[in-house]
């Protein structure tokens, strides 16, 4: 008889970047197990990220910082959690801290150990590529010991092995709009995201020496300067978090271009402008690997983390250009603006025909 469909239940406390990352993980669970993943994560961006996926079924957030007993998301997630009591667990946190509160989560449930498997345990690591989308798809192979892994092959024909995004309905006509009433709803655009977590620490924006993320202002207009000129049809977008606000609108008043504009950008909106935009250049954070998952043409900014682990991939085969990180350099600030400049125009013609595919798809009935 075939084994009996189940759902797998994905556990990972991450930030944007590692949601995005975790999509080749379940398409691996979702064809394996034969239903779609129940995803649960911390912070409100899992909801975001997945509110269209076809690999998904179910979303639980809980808060990041509150403590479980005062979280009402913590007990609606324990009684879903006993609700499944025939479904397998893969947990891909690594944090100490965050890894205890998972495993209270799933002592409080009832959940069998039996059902589990961890990314971090030490057998998994002798398994584990340098890049992280490798090790998630790796972890997909495992099963967990109350399952019969013959009862659940690998997937034929094979997974993507690549992050894939899609963009809501909802999102979409929302990005329309909101383009329409800034008068962008034909332009071409160009998509920079210059900040990164560490700019967003405490109630201030901070650029700190500490930073390796961080790319200096001149160098940024100065990039900006180089690409208005190549494309002037272009408008250039800095995007951000509301909490970046202030380093986009320093690095737009360096640049002093009409072109060139600031947008705080929550993230329904900056993943349906990645579906449409030419090209996106990006330091190494969550919204390079957010582009990349929708075909996006992109260069991504580099600084102590290699590219060996973390340079996103694109499920489309869409250009994806690592500049900087180590061995070469390990700040950003180590970086040219002619390194970074020769990289974007070698998009060149795959950034052309995205943009083509995207108008393409936006003017059919």
């Amino acid at each position: 008889m075939p084994a009996p469909l189940v759902q797998p239940i994905v556990i990972w406390f991450g930030r944007v970047g590692d949601l995005i990352l975790l999509s080749a993980l379940l398409e691996v669970l979702h064809r394996r197990f034969g239903n779609p993943c129940h995803v649960i994560g911390a912070g409100p961006w899992p909801a975001q990220i997945y509110a269209s996926h076809s690999d998904v079924a179910r979303v639980s957030c809980l808060h990041r910082y509150t403590a479980w007993v005062f979280d009402p998301a913590w007990w609606r997630t324990l009684r879903a959690l006993r609700a499944r009591r025939a479904d397998p667990v893969y947990v891909c946190e690594t944090d100490p801290r965050k890894l205890a509160r998972i495993r209270r989560l799933l002592s409080f449930s009832g959940t069998e150990p039996a059902r589990c498997v961890f990314i971090a345990l030490p057998h998994t690591s002798e398994i584990a590529p340098t890049h992280w989308v490798d090790r998630l798809v790796s972890f997909g192979r495992l099963t967990p010991a109350a399952f019969n892994a013959a009862d659940y092959p690998w997937p034929a024909p094979p997974p993507r092995c690549a992050p894939l995004l899609t963009v809501s309905a909802a999102a979409r006509a929302e990005c329309a709009a909101w383009l329409e009433r800034r008068g962008w709803g034909e332009r071409t655009l160009i998509l920079v995201q210059p900040g990164n977590r560490r700019t967003m620490r405490g109630r201030r924006l901070r650029v700190s020496a500490a930073d390796d993320k961080a790319w200096p202002l001149e160098r940024w207009a100065a990039l900006l300067h180089r690409i208005h000129a190549r494309l002037p049809q272009a408008v250039i977008v800095l995007c951000g978090a509301p909490r970046e606000s202030l380093l986009l609108e320093w690095i737009a008043a360096a640049a002093q271009l009409p072109a060139v504009a600031a947008a705080e950008l929550p993230l329904p909106r900056l993943l349906a402008l990645c579906a449409r935009a030419h090209s996106m250049i990006s330091v190494d954070t969550g919204p390079a690997h957010a582009a990349a998952a929708l075909g996006l043409p992109l260069v991504v900014l580099f600084g102590a983390h290699s590219q060996q682990q973390w340079l996103p991939r694109s499920p489309t085969g869409s250009p994806v250009s690592g500049v900087g990180g180590p061995p070469q350099s390990n700040r950003l600030d180590q970086i040219s603006v002619e390194a970074v400049f020769a990289a974007w125009c070698a998009l060149g013609t795959a950034a052309d025909s995205a943009l083509r595919t995207t108008a393409a798809r936006a003017t059919a009935p």
